[in-house]
């Protein structure tokens, strides 16, 4: 057990709980986390940790060399990733360090994510007692997708080599204390997709024969969108297939019958198969439907990011982290999510580990989710997520003597 660890990190609690409020307070979005990178290289250069800026846009990579000789057959570096970026939702708490920017909060624990890697990097630094070298990543953009790509087009594994990498998020609804996660697909594939349906339009009340009207068109595809995952794939098969965006006309003028209407939704899936399905269903039907009715549709798909797939020889290694610090009663698998994460770019480039760590849950079950207005990150698992950073680089490079132990 590696409860020295987490009491070690405990005592400087206080310092990460204030460093995540600091961060919560100034939410910024995609490619816009100059501030948070900035106070992130800071705090990385005041623990002694070689620092590079800039890399995919506003990324932020922490490099710190162990001081022990490595065994025969450890990695030579690993990367702990942490994502910056915060979302465009208005926050409704009222706390202290609720949101000071209007329209954007953190809802995402990215804040927490940050801090906790932080954490783990304050007391690597003190205590560089392993072999090897960790590069702690410090990502933006994960909720637009492009953030891990970015880095990556910049160069982040050929200026900084790694053997494996790992990411980890927190999960509103699971206990503190316990983590999870399972080897295979742990997350899904996460694509946009939208329609424009273009008619002539016309008076609704006049003369609406003379018209083509595009919301018969939109009428009929939202209710086809929903045959395309039973009729199309198995029923076995995990996909989820969503409406996200309806546009069109003026609200002042509904006697107008609107010459375009804009649908946008989201689609996810675990196979490249699927995903190809997914895409020609919905420009099929787009296409036909509005032909059958006099009017054309303009299909645009935007594939964000790929199905997140452990590695599975490196999940037994990710486990023993966790278990060394809560027991392994208290790590479990996490079942299969149409949720979306880019990190599923880097687990395409070195093998690695996506883990889910507990936000908490209430006594009567309640919990406010991820996405949410409601949500915050909960500042009691800082410590012990920051002491599995800790117990993961242990666990990978702790050196020869602790091997054969």
């Amino acid at each position: 057990m590696r409860q020295d660890v987490l009491n070690d990190i405990k005592a400087y609690e206080p310092e990460l709980t204030e460093i995540r409020r600091d961060i919560h307070r100034h939410p910024e979005t995609r490619f816009e986390e100059h501030r948070t990178a900035a106070l992130v290289a800071a705090k990385l250069r005041e623990w002694g940790i070689e620092v590079t800026e800039g890399i995919g846009g506003t990324g932020v990579v922490g490099t710190l060399r162990g001081s022990r000789a490595a065994g025969s057959n450890q990695p030579r570096a690993i990367g702990l990733r942490a994502d910056m970026d915060a979302l465009f939702i208005q926050e409704e708490n009222s706390f202290a360090h609720a949101s000071t920017v209007p329209g954007k909060m953190h809802a995402c624990g990215h804040d927490g994510h940050t801090t906790m890697l932080l954490g783990a990097a304050k007391y690597l630094a003190g205590k560089p007692d392993f072999a090897g070298t960790v590069h702690f990543i410090f990502q933006p953009a994960e909720e637009a997708g492009t953030g891990a790509p970015a880095m990556i087009r910049d160069g982040l594994f050929e200026r900084f080599p790694v053997d494996a990498v790992y990411g980890m998020h927190n999960t509103p609804g699971m206990p503190v204390g316990q983590f999870a996660t399972r080897p295979g697909p742990i997350l899904a594939g996460a694509d946009f997709w939208g329609v424009t349906f273009q008619g002539t339009g016309g008076h609704g009340g006049a003369a609406p024969h003379l018209a083509t009207d595009v919301t018969v068109v939109l009428g009929h595809f939202l209710l086809a969108v929903h045959t395309i995952l039973p009729r199309n794939l198995k029923p076995t098969e995990s996909a989820a297939l969503s409406v996200g965006h309806v546009n069109g006309g003026t609200f002042g003028s509904p006697n107008v019958m609107p010459a375009k209407v804009t649908v946008r939704g989201t689609a996810r899936y675990f196979r490249p198969e699927a995903q190809a399905v997914i895409k020609a269903r919905l420009q099929a039907l787009a296409e036909t439907l509005a032909a059958a009715h006099g009017c054309t549709a303009e299909f645009t798909y935007e594939a964000l990011c790929p199905p997140t797939v452990n590695t599975p020889e490196k999940v037994p290694v990710a486990n023993a982290a966790a278990a060394a610090l809560v027991g392994e009663a208290q790590v479990g698998e996490f079942p299969m999510s149409t949720g979306g994460e880019d990190f599923a770019f880097m687990l395409q480039e070195k093998p690695g580990v996506f883990m889910r760590i507990g936000n908490g849950v209430n006594a009567d079950g309640s919990f406010h989710n991820v996405h949410t207005p409601q949500y915050d990150f909960n500042d009691d698992i800082l410590a012990l997520g920051a002491a599995y950073w800790a117990s993961l680089v242990q666990q990978e490079l702790g050196g020869a003597e602790e091997n054969r132990a």
